[in-house]
């Protein structure tokens, strides 16, 4: 597992200014982010950031990371055990006995069974994750079935069992309370209407109250099976701006701020009591291009827009200390990952490339959600185009509304975030560069390529070949060549890797972003 993850020089950068005392009460951690991108609390159909904050910390799974210690991987969660076929096409699972859903229901198999099937009939945008092995309405009551204490999953051919364990610690992996969801169903839909704004986990925490765009509340689970989490309430708080998150971050109102900018991250660290603490995330900005708009399509476009970005100038400016240079969609820590980093700003090989096309006068919509960095990047993009004769028209909004946009291939460009959903260069290659079906009639919304209109061509097999290459060398090499491919025919701009700054209260201790492997956790922070 070391190979995924972040090595010493990527580890946890600490800062720290004189020191003071936060205001907030001393079990209780009050967090300020935006969360505006949160659409619903279903772990079978969450996929935005935010959310995948709060499910980790709601919902327990079949195996997950202890966020003191990640570099160890994933560790038994409510399996306590698993045992994989000879074939390498089963993997049964024993369940752990004794744990209990915050509803007081013990966790037993059926419910382990009910939660994967659940998530692949729903057939919401991450269900892919499970799919991918196979899995469909047709066969799931046969290749996911519990039997007794234990849960048995068949895949449709062998792959890497690290590679199947990964995936079960994606919020998918997320395992529900059946007799609580189908108490709630409604008209067949497995409770999901229920799960948006409920909760049925048994995590450290249970939720007290979301008001979206505004706030999420949790309480702390008395019961968790590690022990009783010391902060006994967890407030996040929708905080827009970076200005607002440090003034109320030196005003002890909060205990922690996520989104800062540098220029906010250098003043705080001025204030007395607090610290910086930088986490390398998988995180990668980057934009992309619609393949189903004729001129976006030619080849030598996608390839001119890789010259109109200013990567150097912008993680040395307004993304200083929080973005890395990154043009490949592996972020650097995993398995594969390449450090070729060939594009840069040059407006004259853009502009040539244009020509070569017969592309003039373009005129084109980006979709950015509105949030300071993106905006900052999104406006330095806007100016190379229009120097290189195309006028960008930037549609601004909040998460849900340009994200909703996007999944249904109605943006031109889209600019925006993409995060890894597990520790596996599976989980980026397969949402970047493999598209089987590209009918506008598949809606494969959980496919960057599908949202994009975009036939990878090769990659598609590339990708579907690297997957279940068992040799470790041999399978990092596989992802080496389709990157090398997907940067010189892709409509994807990758541009850099997120380095989280959060900035917190010296008394804060044991937060963890996730690093490039998972979400937030809270159950182990004191102060």
């Amino acid at each position: 597992m070391k190979h995924l993850l972040a090595s010493a020089a990527f580890g946890i950068a600490v800062m720290s200014g004189p020191a003071a005392f936060a205001e907030t009460p001393p079990n209780m951690l009050v967090v300020a982010m935006r969360i505006d991108d949160m659409i619903t609390l279903d772990p079978a159909e969450s996929f935005e950031f935010a959310g995948g904050d709060v499910s980790r910390n709601i919902y327990m799974k079949l195996v997950n990371f202890d966020p003191l210690d990640l570099d160890a991987g994933f560790k038994p969660e409510i399996a306590e055990s698993w045992t994989i076929s000879e074939d390498g096409t089963q993997i049964t699972f024993t369940i752990a006995e004794g744990l209990k859903f915050h509803s007081g229901n013990p966790i037993t198999a059926e419910d382990v069974e009910f939660s994967l099937q659940r998530a692949v009939l729903l057939n919401k945008t991450p269900s892919f994750i499970l799919t991918q092995f196979g899995f469909n309405a047709d066969n799931v009551a046969e290749t996911i079935k519990a039997d007794g204490n234990t849960v048995t999953i068949t895949t449709d051919k062998p792959y890497a069992a690290s590679f199947v364990l990964n995936c079960l610690t994606a919020t998918i992996g997320g395992i529900v309370d059946k007799q609580l969801v189908m108490a709630n169903e409604v008209d067949g839909d497995m409770g999901n209407e229920w799960l948006k704004t409920n909760t049925a986990g048994s995590g450290a925490y249970s939720l007290a109250s979301w008001k979206p765009s505004d706030s999420v509340t949790l309480t702390a689970n008395a019961d968790y099976y590690r022990g009783a989490p010391a902060m006994k309430r967890v407030i996040i708080k929708h905080v827009q701006e970076s200005a607002s998150q440090r003034l109320q971050l030196e005003k002890g109102d909060i205990d922690v701020a996520r989104n800062l900018n540098p220029e906010d991250v250098a003043g705080v660290l001025k204030a007395d009591g607090v610290k910086v603490v930088d986490e390398l995330k998988g995180r990668l900005m980057y934009l992309s291009l619609n393949q189903s708009h004729p001129a976006l399509s030619k080849p030598e476009v996608r390839q001119a827009f890789k010259y109109l970005i200013d990567y150097e100038g912008m993680t040395n400016s307004f993304l200083k200390g929080q973005y890395t240079v990154q043009q490949n969609f592996l972020p650097q820590t995993y398995l594969g990952a390449s450090s070729e980093n060939p594009f840069s700003l040059d407006i004259e090989k853009a502009k040539a490339l244009l020509a070569e096309a017969g592309v003039d006068g373009l005129e084109l919509t980006v979709g950015v959600r509105e949030a300071q960095e993106r905006l900052e990047i999104a406006q330095s993009f806007q100016n190379n185009a229009a120097e290189a004769g195309i006028k960008l028209n930037l549609t601004v909004g909040t998460g849900k509304q340009i994200l909703g946009q996007y999944r249904a291939r109605e943006l031109d460009i889209y600019l925006g975030a993409w995060g890894p959903d597990y520790p596996d260069p599976h989980t980026n290659a397969g949402t970047f560069a493999f598209n089987p079906d590209n009918s506008l009639e598949a809606k494969a919304t959980g496919l960057l390529a599908w949202r994009n209109a975009w036939d990878t061509g090769g990659l598609t097999s590339k990708t579907a070949s690297a997957v279940i290459e068992n040799d470790t060398e041999k399978r990092a090499a596989l992802y080496d060549d389709i990157q090398a491919e997907f940067r010189e025919t892709s409509p994807f701009v990758i541009m850099a890797q997120q380095i989280e700054q959060n900035a917190m209260q010296d008394d804060v201790t044991n937060f963890s972003g996730g690093q490039a492997i998972t979400s937030a956790s809270y159950w182990q922070v004191t102060k």
